[in-house]
């Protein structure tokens, strides 16, 4: 086979498998925070419950062919179903793209699906499952041991040890924002799965990817905050979820933050 066949061959797989993927994502999403199982039953309408065939479950086509709506009872479904889809596809596709045949890819795949989760989950319930938070933990030092290349280390145990600071560092950092926002407010400014996530995140990424991840959500949640607010999202004013922000800068850093990074610290250093 050609090189051109099978990087368009790969690069298809990327945006199929994902948008796949991100359909399973729509279940955890929906049954993780009622505490449902994940594999059974079978995919079902969330309105009538009935049965979801094949034909009708597949990834963003099915939504319009149905044009929004259950074959069964005609509830409508949530335009959020096909921009998880379309979301996990495009985030997948951007990950081969930037790694490629490189063990970190599905890492890195797996840690995006997880915060897609984590996102919705927390817009809705405003908490994170401990699931993705508590679970990524063990799995970031599973993996950064697996592939030390997640640090740019050159062996497991100093992959294992950059994984370890990273999860003391966004736990740590966190914590200690939301100990002095309790003593400042005297109430809780942040939410303690805000805390286990970044734990989670740095476990993956390390401290200086909590470092970026800190900031870059400061900033992002900034932004947005100042725009809902002018744009009269006065519901918004009282409690802004956080999670989502994280979610963002973490994936922003995985996707070239690093590169960015890089270019700050040689400024630091006057090179």
């Amino acid at each position: 086979m050609s090189g051109e066949f099978l990087t368009l061959y790969f690069t298809l797989m990327a945006f199929l498998g994902g948008a796949c993927i991100g359909s399973f994502l729509n279940v955890c999403i929906h049954r993780i925070p009622r505490e449902e199982s994940i594999v059974h039953p079978r995919s079902r309408c969330p309105g009538c419950g009935a049965p979801i065939a094949w034909y009708d479950n597949l990834p963003v086509i099915s939504f319009f062919a149905l044009r929004g709506r259950c074959r069964k009872c005609g509830e409508r479904i949530s335009l959020r179903y096909p921009f998880v889809e379309l979301l996990t596809a495009v985030l997948f596709l951007a990950l081969w793209n930037r790694y490629g045949l490189d063990p970190r890819t599905l890492v890195y795949m797996a840690v995006a699906g997880g915060l897609i989760v984590a996102t919705f989950v927390d817009i809705d319930f405003m908490i994170i499952p401990d699931r993705i938070s508590l679970g990524g933990m063990p799995a970031g030092l599973l993996a950064s041991a697996l592939v030390p290349s997640l640090h740019g280390a050159d062996s497991a145990g100093d992959s294992l040890i950059s994984s370890l600071i990273g999860l003391a560092a966004g736990s740590g950092s966190l914590y200690l924002v939301a100990w002095l926002g309790r003593l400042a407010f005297k109430k809780d400014a942040m939410g303690l799965g805000d805390v286990k996530l970044l734990g989670a995140i740095g476990a993956f990424l390390g401290w200086q990817g909590v470092v970026f991840t800190i900031l870059a959500s400061s900033i992002l949640g900034s932004v947005f905050g100042v725009a809902m607010i002018l744009a009269g999202g006065r519901a918004w004013q009282s409690k802004i979820p956080y999670g989502p922000y994280l979610a963002a800068a973490a994936v922003i850093w995985i996707l070239g933050g690093d590169r960015w990074w890089d270019v700050y610290v040689a400024w630091l250093r006057g090179g």
